[in-house]
């Protein structure tokens, strides 16, 4: 027989307007008043109702982002989601998730302008690392943010953040002999 398990996973949309919350829970008998707490980077929590054994697709008017007509990309930060049916007490499951949409967005653009054929082969090798390097802090930071360490989660986000910048602001450093190797 099964036993009771509450748990709530984000899953990939690959797109940048929406968030999804999949419910991954085990029941043993029929759920009342299925609800979703979400809170987005920087705004209010909203309190939803949840489909149970579904996929709960997120849009930045469901969050209370933007108004009840418009959609737009949701902004890149930690999320908190609390799913919970009667008795909430003890009916729940909490998740921080770590949203990078716009960054890899980001990193995909810099990875696509490298041209590792132009440069020459330091430069390519040290356009390898950054990169590299980036996508571990990426992780790093979704990481962080599942594990309630969330200064260490934005710490990681803004340092790929930058690295990226600066990769674009230096055309991903294949511009010439000099290139940098540390971004503080």
């Amino acid at each position: 027989m099964a036993t009771l398990n509450v748990k709530i996973v984000v899953l990939d949309t690959h797109d940048i307007n929406t968030i999804s919350v999949t419910d991954a829970s085990t029941y043993t008998g029929t759920v009342t008043n299925p609800t979703l707490t979400a809170q987005a980077p920087g705004y209010n929590p909203v309190i939803l109702p949840f489909t149970v054994g579904g996929h709960n697709v997120l849009t930045s008017n469901v969050l209370g982002i933007t108004g009840p007509d418009i959609i737009s990309a949701l902004p890149d930060g930690i999320y908190h989601f609390e799913y919970s049916f009667d008795p909430s007490f003890e009916n729940f499951d909490k998740l921080d998730y770590m949203r990078v949409d716009k960054l890899l967005e980001k990193y995909y653009s810099v990875f696509m302008q490298l041209d590792m054929m132009e440069c020459n082969q330091a430069i390519k090798t040290q356009a390898k690392v950054d990169l590299s390097s980036i996508m571990l802090m990426i992780h790093g930071s979704m990481a962080a943010a599942s594990n309630c360490a969330y200064v260490q989660a934005n710490e990681l986000y803004d340092q790929a953040n930058k690295m990226l910048n600066r990769m674009i602001n230096h055309n991903c450093g294949c511009t010439g002999s000099q290139y940098i190797i540390n971004y503080k």
